[in-house]
Formats: structure tokens, sequence, C-alpha cells
């Protein structure tokens, strides 16, 4: 059990675990696990971490759709930055105590700000990484919110 499992667990909150074959050549995890799990892939979501203003050590989590991409500018705006840029996957890996590909927004070793994509709001539940690449965890939206003390932001560029 992952620590973003044992996270949602702990709290009681509802959830569903789904597990699936990872193919070790495939690179684009999102949308792998959508496919996967036969879900729709604007309701998976990717863990994605940005450094603000230079510093890559200043760190904040977006979970955005695995069909769009992470919007810098408002990225770096919903977390009170003037710029930010993608964070170096090393010091991303060493943070959250999760592998690239495998990053839940759950249960990081480090609570960082996080930002769940506004787009979120149209489900009932989504899909995000459960802490391992071929392990999604299925909540509510604001669940998520709830567990990781983040808030609701246009961060996606759909």
């Amino acid at each position: 059990m992952t620590p973003a499992i044992k996270l949602a667990k702990k709290q009681g909150i509802n959830y569903q675990v789904h597990q699936y074959e990872h193919d070790p050549a495939n690179t684009n995890f999102g949308l792998e696990a959508a496919e996967a799990l036969g879900q729709d892939p604007q309701q998976v979501f990717k863990t994605l971490l940005f450094a603000l203003n230079g510093d890559p050590k200043k760190l904040a989590v977006a979970v955005v759709p695995v069909v769009g991409m992470l919007d810098l500018k408002a990225a770096a705006k919903a977390a009170g930055g003037k710029k930010a840029d993608m964070a170096d996957p090393a010091i991303a890996e060493k943070t959250t105590g999760y592998i690239v590909g495998g990053i839940s927004p759950l249960g990081q070793k480090k609570r960082l700000p996080t930002f769940l994509d506004q787009s979120a709001q149209q489900f009932d539940t989504i899909c995000v990484s459960a802490g391992r690449r071929g392990l999604e965890i299925e909540l509510a939206p604001a669940d998520l919110l709830l567990l990781t003390g983040g808030q609701m932001a246009a961060v996606a560029k759909l």
C-alpha cells in the first residue's frame, strides 16, 4: 500500500484503486493509464511539479488532465509567483518520495502547495497516480483538495 492510498484510507475518503500492467517502454504515463483503465482521458489527471521564480527548490504541484499541458504562466500566478518552470525530475522525486511517472499528489514526503485544474469540477470522480506506475486512485475532486490542502485553479492548457 502506497502513502497515497494510506492517506485516503486513514482520512476515511471514498476511493477506488485501479491497477494495470505498466509498459516500461511507454513514457506517456497518463495516457497509458487512461487507455489501460478504459477511462476518459479528460478524467485522468497527471501530477506535475513546477519550480517558482527560478528557484529549483521552491516547488508546487499542478494536477492536470493527461490530455492537457501545464500552463506555466497560469501556474505561477496561482502559486503567487512571477514565473514557473518545470521542476527538475530528480528534485521532484526526492521531494515527493515518488518516481516520475508515479508521482501522486497524495502522501508526498513534503506537503507542497497543490493546484487542481478547474476542469476536474465537471466530474464526480477523477483518477490520479496512487504513487507508482501502473496504480491509480479514483476519488472526488473535493476529496483530493481536502487531502492535499489544495485549491482549484485554471492551470491547464487543454
